[in-house]
């Protein structure tokens, strides 16, 4: 949970390139959370992206988003999430949150493809603010 913005120097995007800035503003809500991300793209332009979901599995629905229209999450342990983002119920991305045992680094690993459909295979760091 908290305030969370991307470190480009220590991210690795693939396909690029990697977006200007990345914030995630992450709140605890009901069994599970709600996550608002900020982007500021590689060409400037602004877009965010939101969804409130429970770490049960079931689909809930993502906005903002060119790449997916759902999201469902399962919680690991105390500091990982599997994320399954999907578009017109096909699974399009996986990703697996892993936050340090110090909570001041988060790891996103993400694998599926993009909106224009280039297989993307993605390690996102973040640091807590």
């Amino acid at each position: 949970m908290g305030t969370w913005k991307l470190n480009v120097a220590k991210s690795k995007y693939s396909p690029g390139p990697a977006p200007r800035s990345v914030t995630l503003k992450v709140e605890p809500s009901g069994q599970g959370e709600k996550v608002t991300a900020e982007f500021v793209n590689a060409d400037g332009t602004r877009t965010t992206s939101q969804y409130t979901a429970n770490f049960d599995g079931k689909d809930r629905p993502l906005t903002g988003s060119a790449v997916a229209d759902t999201v469902s999450l399962k919680r690991i342990d105390a500091r990982t999430t599997d994320r399954t983002d999907k578009k017109g119920g096909k699974v399009v991305q996986t990703l697996k949150r892993v936050v340090s045992q110090n909570g001041k680094t988060m790891t996103v690993t993400v694998k599926g493809t993009n909106a224009q459909g280039q297989a993307v295979n993605n390690v996102v760091v973040f640091d807590k603010q």
